[in-house]
């Protein structure tokens, strides 16, 4: 599902003249904008029930390069991640 899918269902599930597709993707949108900036700024993005978003550092280290076998240095890095809750696990897996 993409974004534009996903505002159309969640205008649907509304069943309200007020909320348009268009509204419902600019509010996805915006959603997306705080939460991608709290990232940023390093906080953790929890949704209760749904999951949460953090950013994890992965630690400097030595790796080798495939094709000629020399050392290399690989520095820090961070990438975005996603634990998810309780309830999502209990609806991913039927219960």
């Amino acid at each position: 599902m993409n974004q534009k899918q996903l505002a159309d269902r969640v205008a649907g599930k509304l069943k309200d003249d007020k909320v348009k597709k268009v509204m419902a993707e600019k509010v996805i949108e915006t959603a997306l904008s705080v939460m991608t900036d709290a990232l940023v700024k390093g906080e953790k993005v929890r949704l209760v029930g749904f999951g949460n978003f953090l950013v994890r550092t992965r630690a400097s280290r030595v790796g080798r390069n495939p094709q000629t076998g020399e050392k290399i240095s690989i520095p820090q890095s961070k990438s975005p991640a996603f634990v998810p809750g309780i309830n999502l696990k209990k609806a991913i897996k039927g219960k």
